[in-house]
């Protein structure tokens, strides 16, 4: 009788242990499909759903599009196959992504959008930064520094994520009848692209006082061009990557409007399980931004 008490309780004891951390975590796995990882701030973004994970048990199946939305579609329908629980995909495109959603839609596994919002499929909930606030913090930080008056250049991102245009909205909405934007390009979110997109504007106009760059990695190759041509011009970035915040505080970039990507990859996580686990999660998933200066 005795051994079968012990039995019993070491059963018990074991199935306890087996079910603790993200509750059913361990039998689960999280599909991950990011948009690159040739940028630093999406690295970064997931090294906080790997932290997570792994705190919670969840194994991750993880996947880098290359910023090919049709690496993206294939993507996805190799993670439908795999058979995962839940998809976390951080869009290459917000319009194109819509295809690759559903096809997870169409094998009932939940997704949840991370940095880039999704313009169609069904999505359970979206982690982001609020770009549109990001995108007025820069703003309101150049008009202060330009004493309410000046020539503006606005490198946009990839056109179609959710980032540049939010990025973009809140920038414009902030400048709008206080400063000229005297040119807006795009630059892909690239170094080189940004690199040579200033190049050129800087050649078309004489006289430029700020640049607002969707993110730190075109702000850095316009850095480089405006460094190139000895102009004196205010640049502030997006991202608050490790590169443009050494710049910030070498003086070299004005200011970076810092995301917190680990913590969009440790919420992507968190809200994962608890869709999992049955629990009713908020639609938008808000991250805390603020503004990098020297």
């Amino acid at each position: 009788m005795k051994k079968i008490i012990l039995s019993v309780l070491l059963f018990v004891l074991l199935f306890a242990c087996g079910n603790k951390s993200g509750g059913n975590g361990k039998s689960k796995k999280i599909g991950v499909v990011l948009s690159t990882l040739n940028n630093p701030f999406f690295v970064t973004l997931k090294e906080g759903i790997e932290e997570k994970a792994k705190e919670l048990n969840y194994e991750l199946i993880i996947i880098d599009s290359q910023d090919d939305s049709a690496k993206e579609l294939s993507s996805v329908e190799d993670l439908v196959t795999k058979g995962v629980d839940l998809i976390l995909i951080n869009p290459t495109d917000s319009d194109a992504v819509g295809n690759a959603i559903k096809i997870a839609n169409e094998a009932k596994i939940p997704v949840v959008t991370l940095d880039r919002a999704a313009n169609s499929g069904e999505v359970v909930a979206h982690v982001a930064s609020d770009n549109v606030k990001g995108g007025e913090m820069a703003g309101n930080f150049i008009i202060e520094k330009l004493g309410g008056k000046g020539k503006v250049v606005e490198l946009e991102g990839i056109a179609g994520t959710t980032a540049a245009r939010e990025r973009g909205e809140g920038f414009n909405k902030a400048v709008n009848g206080k400063l000229e934007i005297v040119a807006k390009q795009t630059a892909d979110f690239d170094r080189t692209k940004g690199l040579s997109v200033m190049e050129n504007i800087l050649q078309a106009q004489p006289e430029i006082q700020a640049v607002f760059a969707h993110n730190d990695e075109m702000a850095l190759g316009a850095l480089k061009a405006i460094e190139a041509s000895k102009r004196n011009i205010i640049i502030v970035g997006f991202d608050a990557i490790e590169d443009a915040v050494k710049a910030v505080q070498d003086g070299k970039l004005s200011a970076t409007v810092a995301q917190q990507p680990k913590l969009i990859g440790i919420f992507g996580v968190e809200t994962a399980s608890k869709i999992l686990n049955g629990e009713k999660v908020e639609k938008n998933i808000p991250v805390e931004l603020k503004l990098v200066t020297k």
